[in-house]
């Protein structure tokens, strides 16, 4: 019965259009019914009007896995039927610049740019004028010149608006600020700006890394934070600073007149470990340890070797780690691997088909056990810079707690080795000092974190007066928005600070004499609750500093800003907490635009101005989507 169905299709062979090899058409009185054409695949009845095009278009959407579309058949015709020009040749004019499609396109070449610090040459590399052509062949790449000297700049006018207007609502602005030098030897000053915004969400916004050929003084690097504040509108918003433990970078706050000035806490721990870590004694021990270790990364044979012995002696397969002199935990981290990989060097050593393997055994006994006394001193600290650099915003609530930690670790012990003490007493001397003209500011900012508010490690008279001045600081913030004002004026008329009404108050001051009644007060006074007086500006932060205290602690993996978004009956405590939780803890956020930027301004040195340098890492870190078309 499928056969006699399939039968009745007629084909038709002297159209040329070759979508007749899947068409044909069904018989009515002995005659081809020309009005529909029958799809040989699926039999759908395809409305025949002289064109091939619907039976096409159905081809291509249900058949497209089956046949050859009429394009390919084309390709494949002969040299005669190849030769004539076909619709799609048509349809390949060039996109005109200011197109919807074009726009689209450039803009997403421009996001490109920026988001990747992408040098702007790259729009002349053959290989990416390849991948355009083959996405959109009708779209013509604009020189680099337009988008180094028109489209960037442009977005770069249009971001910083928006920087601006959000850093406006902001209740208060901490800076961090860093100088690098790119491989290619100049010297730049990058300044990232903090604040938490409306919704409690800490955002960051690298401001501008400008061109410092200027003597890195102190008096120089003051004169660029005015400039910085003055430019960005901070100097309303109680701004903080935040930097290394340069001298000309103390200098600089302080002539910069920018307080609080916190000092990077990681920077911090590293000076403080590298003093640790410069003992003698120590000392000989790490060129012993490098020593080693050059040589197992210099030798290829010797490698291998270890490779081996590390799987007979089913170790990891790890390679040795070679210490950077300025990052201090990298010496730590050179010991720990050293320390974990020690018998399978000692027996790759010892091996003959190593040549002067025995003269790397200057390693003993009594220093694999003063490696193990320096790994187990310093983990704690390494432990501490680990998770600062991770922090997605550590804020100086996070420095007290990591102070505390450090000071009981570091303590005295009578059975330590007299290196280890020395080690120890280098590192408190060190670390210690550098914060304490700020230790209050510390103290309390770790109050307002609900992980650390318990003070757990402050005993309980410091506990309480760390909050009795924070009470004090909510007092002070509002008297200066205004706010204490209002309530003292509202106080005044209708009950003291105790609660007890405040007539005495208002007799002592000579206050005019009360209004004559009017009608309405003499007709429906006895009607009118009176309300509960007011309470002082004082009694209200006490009150919002009980509940809190009382409340759980949040965890140590909480999200402490979120976490203040729904104390809504914290109003006035909230508020404070914003202000100490918009400090960062580190200046890290601005380090780490010196490796993404030193490769572009290297790459680029004899085609970048310096003005491009800035506003690309700018709309790096600023740039969105919502900011095109």
């Amino acid at each position: 019965m499928e056969e006699n169905e399939t039968e009745r299709i007629h084909s038709v062979t002297r159209f040329r259009s070759t979508v007749w090899k899947d068409f044909g058409f069904y018989k009515r009185d002995g005659e081809l019914d020309k009005t529909m054409a029958i799809c040989k695949h699926c039999r759908t009845e395809v409305r025949y009007t002289g064109s091939t095009t619907n039976m096409s278009q159905h081809l291509k959407r249900h058949h497209s896995t089956v046949v050859q579309s009429p394009e390919t058949s084309a390709s494949s015709a002969t040299p005669t039927t190849s030769r004539e020009p076909r619709i799609p040749h048509f349809f390949q004019a060039p996109l005109a610049s200011n197109s919807a499609r074009a726009n689209s396109i450039t803009d997403a070449l421009s996001f490109f740019l920026c988001k990747g610090i992408q040098p702007y040459n790259i729009t002349a590399n053959e290989g990416f004028k390849y991948l355009l052509e083959v996405l959109e062949p009708r779209y013509s790449i604009p020189d680099r010149r337009v988008f180094s000297d028109r489209i960037v700049p442009a977005l770069y006018e249009k971001v910083k608006v928006d920087v601006l207007s959000s850093m406006g609502r902001a209740q208060r602005v901490s800076i961090t600020v860093d100088g690098w030098t790119s491989c290619a030897t100049d010297s730049y000053i990058t300044v990232t700006a903090h604040y938490v915004n409306e919704e409690w969400d800490m955002q960051s916004h690298v401001l501008q890394t400008r061109v410092f050929n200027e003597s890195h003084t102190g008096v120089n690097l003051a004169a660029l934070l005015q400039d910085v504040l003055r430019e960005w509108n901070l100097g309303e918003k109680k701004p903080a600073l935040v930097t290394d433990n340069a001298r000309n970078m103390l200098v600089a706050g302080a002539g910069a007149e920018i307080t609080p000035h916190v000092r990077c806490v990681a920077h911090t721990l590293n000076l403080a470990s590298q003093k640790a870590l410069k003992v003698d004694r120590v000392s000989e021990l790490l060129v012993k340890v490098r020593k080693v270790v050059a040589y197992f990364h210099k030798s290829p044979q010797a490698a291998e070797v270890l490779r081996e012995i590390q799987s007979q002696l089913r170790l990891p397969n790890h390679k040795l780690i070679h210490d950077v002199c300025t990052r201090w935990n990298s010496s730590v981290d050179m010991l720990e691997r050293f320390w974990e990989q020690h018998p399978a060097l000692l027996n790759a050593m010892l091996s003959r088909r190593i040549r002067r393997g025995e003269g790397l055994l200057a390693v003993n006994e009594d220093d694999m056990t003063l490696i193990q006394e320096i790994i187990k001193l310093m983990s704690p600290v390494k432990v501490a810079t680990t998770l600062l650099s991770e922090e997605k915003s550590p804020t100086i609530s996070m420095i007290a707690p990591i102070q505390a930690k450090l000071h009981k670790h570091f303590s005295e012990d009578n059975t330590d080795l007299p290196i280890i003490a020395d080690m120890k007493q280098r590192f408190r001397q060190d670390f210690f000092d550098r914060y304490l003209d700020l230790q209050e500011l510390l103290y309390n900012a770790s109050g307002l974190d609900p992980r650390f508010k318990d003070l757990a490690f402050l005993d309980v008279d410091s506990r309480d007066l760390i909050f009795m001045k924070i009470t004090s600081e909510v007092v002070k913030m509002n008297e200066q928005t205004g706010d204490s004002a209002a309530l003292y004026e509202g106080e005044a008329d209708e009950g003291g600070s105790d609660g007890s009404p405040s007539r005495e108050r208002r007799d002592d001051d000579a206050s005019p004499s009360p209004k004559k009644k009017t009608a309405m007060d003499q007709l429906f006074g006895e009607f009118i609750t009176t309300r509960t007086p007011l309470k002082t500006m004082r009694e209200k932060a006490k009150d919002e500093i009980l509940k809190y205290r009382e409340r759980d602690s949040l965890e140590l993996g909480g999200d402490v800003l979120q976490w203040w978004k729904g104390q809504v009956d914290l109003p006035l405590l909230s508020a404070l907490a914003k202000d100490y939780l918009s400090i960062p803890a580190t200046s890290v956020s601005s380090e780490r635009v010196f490796s993404s930027a030193g490769n572009i301004v290297t790459a680029q040195r004899s085609l970048l101005h310096p003005d491009h340098v800035d506003q690309l890492i700018f709309l790096k870190k600023n740039l969105k989507k919502t900011h095109l078309g």
